[in-house]
């Protein structure tokens, strides 16, 4: 799907914070979680656009955000993201969710901000964005942008035109008449059935998900239960935050690209359940500060012996993603490189060309900065664990050791330019191309430098 996908809805600031607990507090009966490591991720109507903007899809966001820190915060993960938004007033704070995990299990869940979108007028570019549209999807977090009388007015005339799906919450409002799919869970569905909740919200067809269970369909073909047939997907147990908002944008996507109600919603059930099974939101997280030092990864961010990094990463568990390069000169394409990176998995692992093997590929001018500081520019951003520097004029030497489950090159690339690609492959890894961002170049700006 390269045509616009529009997501309407409550946008929020999620914050996990995770680490150990081995021991209780003197004061009262209950643990002590010692701080390891903060990551942020959008949350609500956001993630949904996040998760869509990872499939590649043109993706503009309609939704409140307050003028805050949590609301600046969130602006800059949307916008790292590759999400167009388009803001509506806020009245109040933004809203952000805060979960406190140890050993993967959520101990405690701290909400505050009382935001909720102003009726005030909407800015002609979500109409714009809506008309455009090759399909919705409303995510409603119960914050008031389903219950804008302009709002419900542009999602009416998109029902007309493309795939709108619903995905409804008990404090939000009652999707408009003729969605093509609402996708309620079983807690909002309240023991209705999928057939009178088609009824009640005059839907095209709605669907209730079931969890680890896949999804009980009701359209005017009739009712039908679409359970996980990925294998590999089957998580009975795992983080299910965002899984919602994984299945609506899967089936709104599939809806787009032609498919019937029942094959969009066998997607979007395997859809869900694979994100679950890959670490469910926290896998689509940014590191945050720590103890107000400037990030979760500084130090743990090394130059040193690959096996070593292996090792200490392979420890804390999840999928371990490396990317490599020269980064002479760090850009904004850079950074946005290796935070798509990063969100592919558990931990980032920079592959770093070292002085001599960029002399041999780039010429004797280059490189501008030394390796070592480059290594350490790198290990400061928050979404990079380790730094490892090569000699090599090709990584395929560190990756037989390091043996990561992502391989991370720029989509300037092509799979026939990566001789390294085979050695991730047969150690069980994929190879990921990300977009570049256009009109950056370490080259480029090394030239302008020096004219």
């Amino acid at each position: 799907m390269n045509e616009t996908l529009v997501i309407i809805g409550d946008s929020m600031l999620d914050v996990d914070i995770e680490g150990t607990a081995t021991r209780l507090s003197p004061e009262a009966p209950v643990p002590v979680v010692d701080t390891e490591r903060i990551w942020r991720r959008p949350g609500g109507a956001g993630l949904a656009a996040m998760l869509a903007a990872r499939t590649g899809c043109d993706v503009v966001l309609v939704t409140a955000i307050g003028d805050d820190t949590e609301g600046q915060a969130l602006t800059e993960l949307l916008a790292d993201a590759g999400v167009r938004i388009i803001g509506l007033p806020m009245a109040g704070n933004t809203p952000c969710k805060t979960r406190i995990r140890a050993a993967g299990q959520s101990m405690l869940r701290l909400d505050h901000g009382d935001g909720s979108a102003a009726n005030d007028a909407v800015p002609a570019s979500a109409a714009e964005a809506v008309g455009r549209a090759a399909a919705v999807c409303v995510a409603d977090y119960g914050r008031g942008i389903t219950a804008h009388g302009e709002i419900r007015n542009l999602i009416t005339s998109a029902v007309q035109r493309v795939p709108t799906v619903w995905d409804p919450h008990p404090r939000g409002s009652e999707p408009v008449p003729g969605c093509w799919l609402v996708t309620p869970n079983q807690d909002e569905a309240a023991g209705r059935s999928a057939e009178s909740l088609r009824e009640q919200w005059a839907a095209r067809a709605v669907c209730v998900t079931l969890g680890s269970k896949g999804a009980l369909v009701a359209s005017d073909t009739g009712s039908e239960h679409h359970p996980v047939r990925d294998a590999a997907a089957r998580a009975d147990h795992g983080d299910t935050c965002g899984a919602g908002d994984r299945f609506a944008i899967a089936a709104t996507m599939a809806l787009a690209a032609g498919k019937d109600v029942h094959h969009a919603v066998a997607d979007a059930v395997n859809a869900a359940s694979r994100f679950v099974a890959a670490g469910g939101a926290v896998g689509v997280s940014s590191a945050a500060a720590v103890g107000g030092t400037h990030s979760a990864a500084t130090s743990t961010a090394i130059t040193g012996g690959i096996v070593e990094v292996r090792d200490r990463l392979r420890r804390r568990g999840g999928r371990l993603v490396a990317t490599g390069g020269c980064f002479d000169l760090l850009h904004t394409g850079h950074v946005r490189l290796l935070r798509q990176a990063r969100d592919l998995g558990d931990a980032l692992v920079v592959l770093l060309n070292s002085d001599t093997s960029v002399r041999a590929l780039k010429g004797p001018r280059r490189p501008v900065v030394a390796d070592q500081d480059r290594a350490r520019v790198l290990g400061a951003l928050a979404c990079v664990d380790a730094v490892v520097v090569f000699d090599e004029l090709s990584p395929e030497a560190a990756l037989e050791q390091l043996r990561p489950d992502v391989w991370v090159k720029g989509g300037d690339y092509t799979e026939a330019d990566l001789p390294e690609a085979d050695v991730v492959r047969r150690h069980g890894g994929e190879v990921v191309l990300l977009p570049t961002v256009a009109g950056y170049s370490s080259s480029n700006l090394i030239a302008a430098a020096r004219s």
